[in-house]
């Protein structure tokens, strides 16, 4: 973001991607992916999604500190939720010490409470997709909700395919088995999917409604899917299971109060209003003539207009 600024900025526009800084973020970016990648090899699902509310503050004092925005109260109010919130979610996390094999993925791909929830997954994706194909229903709640049932794949893919890689990096071969790549395929093929309806939710809404609906859409199926399939919490106590929820109602709260009414900061763009032309009606558009030694020529399209002019 603070590339394209500065970029927005300068007399003579070039592409984004000869900016240092540009590819510093980008680096950055994907290193934090890495990372979050890794994570799900060695922790719990029901731990490393809701964790993800740690990036929308750091968003917030990272807006403060490069872009200059103001720290509002609801920034501090929803960080100040947020961080209570993971506290509880890092302390009454499920721990189930597991050796994730592929022939443990294997047996968990056929038990029955992951082929049903399957089952109705797929039967609601597609009455989601029904609507949003057939009847042009495009609410983000039908837009988001596909992204959180593809979502809910991603991550058990995710988790199987960095726990897989992290076993054979010890020692314990496990690249071998053809189920190591289904679940790479399947990792690729909702990830793509995702980002589509994803992509489509942000050209039609502010990034303030998208982004906190997803997340809570996003880490619900996260934890559901784990609980399913995983099967964690499977021996976990009914306080800490409570106290767990609890914390993840806190951080979704947090994320509400620093995304609320906060105002999206759109590039400035040149540009000539001859919209509030005194006295004159408009009847044809105006256009720059682009092919004029002077700028800002307007093209005779309209009598009207030329006469004004």
């Amino acid at each position: 973001k603070c590339s394209h600024l500065r970029l927005a900025c300068q007399t003579e526009p070039r592409p984004y991607y000869t900016s240092k800084l540009w590819w510093c973020g980008i680096t950055l970016l994907g290193l934090g992916e890495v990372g979050n990648f890794l994570a799900y090899g060695f922790a719990p699902i029901a731990l490393v999604a809701p964790l993800g509310c740690v990036s929308v503050i750091g968003s917030a004092f990272i807006s403060a500190l490069f872009l200059k925005k103001t720290m509002r109260a609801a920034d501090i109010l929803g960080g100040t939720l947020t961080v209570t919130g993971t506290y509880l979610l890092v302390t009454f996390a499920p721990s189930v010490p597991q050796e994730l094999t592929a022939t443990r993925v294997q047996t968990y791909l056929v038990s029955w409470p992951f082929l049903v929830y399957s089952i109705l997954e797929i039967i609601i994706f597609c009455i989601l997709l029904y609507f949003y194909k057939r009847k042009a229903v495009k609410h983000i709640v039908v837009l988001l909700m596909m992204v959180a049932l593809l979502a809910s794949l991603t991550v058990i893919a995710v988790k199987a395919v960095a726990s897989m890689i992290t076993l054979s990096a010890k020692g314990k071969m496990q690249l071998t088995y053809p189920v190591f790549y289904i679940m790479v395929v399947l990792m690729a093929a909702s990830c793509a999917f995702q980002v589509k309806f994803l992509n489509q939710a942000m050209h039609l809404y502010e990034a303030t409604e998208v982004v906190p609906v997803n997340f809570v859409f996003f880490t619900t199926s996260a934890i559901i899917s784990g609980v399913i399939f995983y099967r964690e919490f499977q021996s976990a106590a009914l306080l800490s299971v409570f106290m767990f929820l609890f914390g993840c109602l806190l951080s979704f709260l947090g994320v509400f109060v620093i995304a609320r009414n906060k105002r999206e900061e759109h590039l400035q763009i040149p540009f000539i209003d001859c919209g509030l032309i005194p006295g004159k009606k408009l009847t044809g558009k105006i256009q720059p003539d682009s092919h004029s030694s002077c700028y800002g020529t307007l093209n005779n399209e309209d009598n009207s207009v030329k006469s004004q002019s």
